[in-house]
């Protein structure tokens, strides 16, 4: 068959490293539009972007050419230099090692798109460290608690 057809979507959950609230409120609009900037030049579609001061989400509709590591890896690199270079934190900004990523079917686009639009008002109910947990046993994906992330004490 000619051509290559296919629909992939990923959802990226990384977080700030130390879960360090560092982004906030007056610039996380400029960043977003920055990320969204870094996925189009990597030739993939960024279907949603929001998160909280200490993580963020994105929803990506990917090419079956493309590396997902490589763009999360440039998102991550790329953002992190955009932040320090516009010294929109205090303190140095820097990511936290490793991400989630988790697929999705067509028709569960609607749902993950609101679920990420939703952040600021889920995460008044629910903890990241809880979300992030519940996401990985909804998708039954073995871990150990102790390694899910660098703590702050």
């Amino acid at each position: 068959m000619p051509g290559t057809f296919s629909q992939i979507y990923i959802q990226v959950v990384f977080a700030v490293k130390g879960r360090e609230s560092l982004i906030q409120y007056s610039w996380e609009e400029e960043l977003y539009k920055y990320i969204t900037g870094i996925v189009k030049n990597k030739e993939q579609k960024l279907l949603a972007i929001n998160g909280m001061p200490d993580h963020i989400h994105l929803l990506i509709g990917m090419k079956p050419s493309c590396c997902l590591s490589d763009v999360v890896r440039e998102v991550k690199k790329s953002s992190n230099e955009f932040i320090n270079e516009k010294k929109f934190s205090k303190l140095k900004f820097q990511w936290q090692e490793g991400f989630g990523a988790f697929s999705y079917g067509h028709s569960a686009l609607d749902n993950v798109i609101a679920y990420i639009n939703n952040q600021k008002e889920h995460h008044k109910k629910q903890t990241f460290k809880d979300e992030y947990k519940e996401i990985l046993t909804k998708f039954q994906i073995e871990h150990k608690n102790e390694y899910l992330f660098k703590w702050i004490e």
